[in-house]
């Protein structure tokens, strides 16, 4: 089992979890949108996001939480606090719509520290490429719920695009690294992932 240690303010995580017995977390369209409205009320306020995916039963997210004097302090909360919201929040609207009842996530939500420049690359690449690993589709641009494409966009986004990008050095790398091939189960245990 993972140790779960506190968010600390200015540092980048990669935060996931799954549907609790690995049930479905997102089961139409509306779901995956409602979703984002929540993460836009309850996340940005508190944390820039990198890298995001959306899959049927689980998700990932690469933040970096603000430091306290990017934040509005009034009815500052502890950050796992805000990401608790969410999920409740969430779990609430899908429970009412689906007739059910408990628990929709997995608890404590997942948290690792990112703390190299390697490790944030080859998680965005895990992040964006996630739905190839599962069979979604061949390639991070055909799947329509992780911020690959809003990386790729010129669209005004809360996404730090830029910034994701510079890690890459630029587009065409960002690209090229996204097309090679890429070995999900190395990954995944060289990012200790569960």
């Amino acid at each position: 089992m993972q140790a779960i240690y506190p968010l600390e303010t200015g540092r980048y995580y990669h935060i996931y979890n799954r549907g609790i017995n690995s049930c479905d977390l997102f089961t139409e369209e509306d779901n995956y949108n409602y979703f984002i409205n929540l993460y836009e009320k309850y996340i940005d306020p508190i944390a820039d996001t990198f890298a995001w995916v959306l899959m049927p039963n689980h998700f990932h997210l690469l933040v970096r939480l603000k430091d306290v004097n990017e934040i509005d302090l009034s009815g500052l909360k502890p950050p796992h606090q805000y990401f608790s919201n969410l999920f409740n929040a969430y779990t609430k609207a899908y429970n009412k719509r689906n007739n059910r009842h408990g628990a929709l996530f997995e608890r404590p939500f997942k948290r690792k520290l990112i703390e190299d420049e390697s490790y944030f690359k080859q998680l965005v690449l895990y992040i964006h490429n996630n739905p190839v690993h599962h069979g979604f589709c061949s390639h991070p641009i055909e799947y329509g719920w992780s911020s690959y494409l809003t990386c790729l966009s010129h669209k005004p986004t809360k996404l730090k695009r830029n910034e994701t990008i510079d890690w890459f050095n630029d587009e065409a790398n960002f690209k090229y690294m996204h097309n090679k091939a890429v070995e999900t189960m190395q990954l995944e245990k060289w990012l200790e992932i569960e």
